[in-house]
């Protein structure tokens, strides 16, 4: 039934005030002293190691995880954890090569780091691009898909939902980084809590009904009941291979999308640009080993909601028009669970929108207030001028999200929906990144090219089944078809195909640039930053080592 008990509305109001009133705390406390830009927008030198890591994974984790990884679970299966645990590699190889330089260069924003490294063209073109892409698309799919699961769990309204979770939002955020940072160890802890309760409640209804007892028998009959649901590296002739094609996953364009998301966003790695490497990297790497845990928060209910499906379980919950709708597999779960634990666990899904959107306004209000007001309409703005800005930015965006979001119309769209369209932009970006920060002689016309260019590919990929067919190109491996049998590139693949279309194109134009005379604005790069201390390689060692024994069991 959808809806919840007083005692639900009493777990859900206590994490409230203890989120509240903690923020509060914090805000009032530092508020002795007037904020600058970097103690507002990054918290400088006031996060510690566990608030980064903490942060990271709340602004991360949301309605899109809940909702849409866990219906993937139910379709594909534990495949789809490779968007989780490849992230913990990939966090590692941030830590290690991404941070030391923007921490070195003193770079706060990515659009900084563009002009820093290119010129202004390339940071003012995406500055407003990126602020467009958080505005209108990650902002608004948050608020939506967080309202529409959080409505389906509560029986409450899903307009009353949205602005609910929006005020909650505005409220954290405007407290700044600082405020951020700390009530998200809270919103962390409520997240990992209520998920592992949603977990603890599927395979123990697996083991209960097949006649068993205990969570780990439940997970061993998971694997008895649907083993295809274990395997990690699709063959060519799985039917879900053009959403996780084989190999490309641990070799391909996978790494694109990591890489991207966690080394070259604003939104992720303005949580580590604020504190000193030390720091930061052990932040990062605690980040990782809860990258590691979540897969059992929101994979495995997916696949014991498949499990229990497959065995009549709500049969009609399930289905939408007389099809089975994947994504509805958490919040019916959700709905099985006892009085309190289902109010703990809603509190756990408001946690994962809000904490994901109070990090994404903050970081649209940095662009914002240092990439664009004070670049373009007011370069002599004060400290306090760009504060307020920002604040005012907060309150203006979050209004906006408010009055698109009911028109988005994405209910049916998934986790691999919001990942595979983010890939249209995601090669040219990284790209044009990973040049800038390791080869001097890239210029700001190779940038161009990738952004540009690396976009205009990947809709040509995108729409080339519609103009040609590629059936010639399944036996290399380029093509498989889809659900209507038609050819085409998975997209983890075309990402692959045009980050190296970006690179070549890069080097190309740079190296001709070079021989005219062309001198681009390198970056300050040491080998001696690129060094670990022994316990971030020990922590290192133990994720990898998880890594290897999970693709080697489930393989």
């Amino acid at each position: 039934m959808k809806t919840l008990a007083t005692s639900d509305y009493i777990v859900f109001l206590c994490y409230f005030v203890i989120i509240a009133g903690y923020g509060l705390w914090i805000y009032y406390r530092k508020k002795s002293k007037e904020l600058n830009t970097k103690d507002y927008f990054l918290a400088e030198g006031s996060l510690t190691w566990w608030a980064i890591g903490a942060s990271l994974i709340a602004s991360n984790i949301s309605a899109e995880q809940f909702i849409g990884m866990s219906g993937d679970g139910f379709k594909l299966g534990l495949a789809i954890a490779a968007y989780e645990w490849l992230a913990a590699a990939t966090l590692i190889i941030v830590a290690v090569f991404f941070i030391p330089v923007y921490l070195k260069n003193k770079i706060y924003t990515m659009p900084q780091f563009l002009n820093q490294r290119y010129n202004s063209t390339v940071s003012t073109i995406m500055a407003v691009f990126w602020l467009l892409l958080y505005v209108v698309v990650n902002l608004t799919s948050i608020l939506f898909l967080g309202a529409l699961a959080v409505s389906a769990i509560s029986g409450i309204n899903f307009t009353v939902c949205m602005f609910g979770i929006a005020i909650f939002a505005i409220f954290i955020t405007l407290g700044g980084m600082k405020v951020i940072g700390y009530t998200d160890v809270i919103q962390v802890l409520v997240l990992i809590l209520g998920g592992l309760a949603t977990t603890y409640l599927a395979l123990n209804m697996v083991s209960d009904h097949f006649g068993s007892a205990g969570v780990l028998n439940g997970l061993g009959l998971l694997h008895e009941k649907a083993p295809s649901h274990f395997d990690m590296i699709f063959d060519k002739t799985h039917e879900h291979y053009i959403s996780l094609p084989g190999l490309s996953i641990l070799i391909g364009g996978m790494w694109i999308v990591n890489l991207n998301y966690w080394g070259c966003n604003q939104y992720i790695t303005q949580r580590a640009l604020g504190a000193d490497l030390k720091t930061a990297r052990n932040g990062i790497l605690f980040a990782a080993f809860l990258k590691m845990l979540m897969p059992i928060i929101v994979v495995l209910p997916g696949i014991a909601a498949y499990v229990l499906y497959q065995e009549g379980f709500f049969q009609q919950e399930m289905l939408d028009a007389g099809a089975v709708r994947p994504d509805r597999a958490y919040p019916v779960l959700l709905n099985l669970l006892p009085v309190g634990l289902k109010g703990l666990a809603f509190a756990a899904l408001t946690a994962a929108v809000v904490a994901s959107l109070a990090g994404k306004s903050n970081s649209i209000a940095t662009i914002f207030s240092l990439d664009i007001y004070k670049k373009i309409f007011n370069k002599e703005a004060s400290e306090k001028k760009l504060v307020n800005t920002g604040k005012i930015t907060i309150v203006v965006t979050m209004i906006l999200a408010v009055i698109i979001a009911p028109h988005l119309g994405i209910e049916k769209g998934g986790f691999q929906y919001i990942q595979e369209y983010t890939g249209f932009v995601s090669p040219g970006i990284f790209a044009m990144f990973i040049l800038g920060f390791f080869w001097k002689k890239a210029t700001s016309n190779a940038a161009l090219f990738a952004t540009i260019g690396g976009f205009a590919l990947s809709v040509l990929l995108k729409f080339l089944p519609e103009w040609a067919d590629l059936s010639s190109l399944y036996s290399m491996g380029f093509a498989v078809p889809n659900a209507a049998g038609i050819y085409e590139i998975p997209f983890i693949d075309r990402m692959g195909i045009v980050f190296v279309f970006c690179i070549l194109g890069m080097l190309i134009i740079s190296i001709a640039e070079n021989k005219r005379g062309v001198v681009p604005n390198g970056l300050e790069i040491e080998k001696s930053m690129f060094k670990v201390h022994p316990a971030f390689l020990a922590g290192t060692i133990i994720i990898v080592g998880l890594l290897v024994a999970i693709y080697t069991i489930f393989w």
